[in-house]
């Protein structure tokens, strides 16, 4: 059984990813920045017979909250086998480069690149003391610079100054962490769930939660033999 934290997971891909695994046997720490909701997430899961996970408050844009957290499981736990940093927020749209706020590019970051930075660095000791260390980033088609210069590329008309660039921003954070953490036993990969309909984009997504997740779970359970500094979709690897 792997113990794993999962960030923003109290509903969509999050919530999804936290069922797949819990099926799989594991258990799951349920991150979410309202412990009410976290909570009733929870009694969903209890519901349909998956008992090992349990709820934890984190605000991934909040230092005082992310310490809370890794004080928290770190009490309950003595080891943490993998990490999957899917909290994410999409901002304020359009995000037309001449022309958005300051602030939305600013809130964009501080949660999907510096809440990343901020989780992984308070819980890296918790999960150094697994045998097989996983982190997560999950990441998005629109963070790839290289597809975002092909015209072909069916996403190639949708650029904005926040969303895609804070994901770029999170895969360089990604080439950096698995580079220094290269001589250990950790895999540290930026996953990328896909265009999935929820909430998240008004439900306009192309792929459902139950294969987005999917990929995520792969990644989230991957052995000694597994890739490490990798960005990866469900087509496989993605170029930067």
């Amino acid at each position: 059984m792997k113990k794993i934290l999962i960030t923003g997971a109290n509903k969509g891909i999050g919530f999804e990813t936290a069922r797949q695994l819990l099926q799989l046997g594991n258990f799951v720490y349920l991150g979410c920045r309202d412990k009410a909701k976290g909570n009733e997430a929870v009694a969903t899961l209890r519901a349909a017979g998956l008992m090992n996970v349990e709820a934890v408050e984190i605000d991934v844009t909040d230092e005082t909250s992310v310490t809370k957290a890794a004080e928290y499981i770190a009490a309950k736990t003595d080891v943490l086998d993998t990490l999957i940093n899917n909290a994410g927020i999409r901002g304020a749209i359009p995000q037309i480069p001449t022309s958005v706020g300051m602030d939305v590019i600013k809130a964009v970051f501080e949660t999907n690149l510096f809440g990343t930075i901020r989780t992984t660095q308070a819980f890296i000791e918790l999960l150094r003391k697994s045998e097989q260390p996983v982190i997560v980033n999950v990441t998005s088609d629109l963070a790839s610079l290289t597809l975002h210069n092909d015209p072909a590329w069916r996403y190639y008309p949708f650029k904005g100054a926040a969303y895609g660039p804070s994901k770029t921003a999170v895969n360089a954070y990604t080439v950096a962490l698995a580079f220094e953490l290269k001589d250990t036993a950790f895999k540290v990969n930026a996953v990328n769930p896909g265009h999935t309909a929820t909430d998240f984009n008004g439900y306009k997504g192309t792929k459902n939660v139950t294969e987005s997740a999917a990929l995520l779970v792969e990644y989230a359970l991957l052995n000694v033999d597994g890739p490490t500094g990798k960005y990866i979709s469900d087509d496989g690897e993605t170029p930067w």
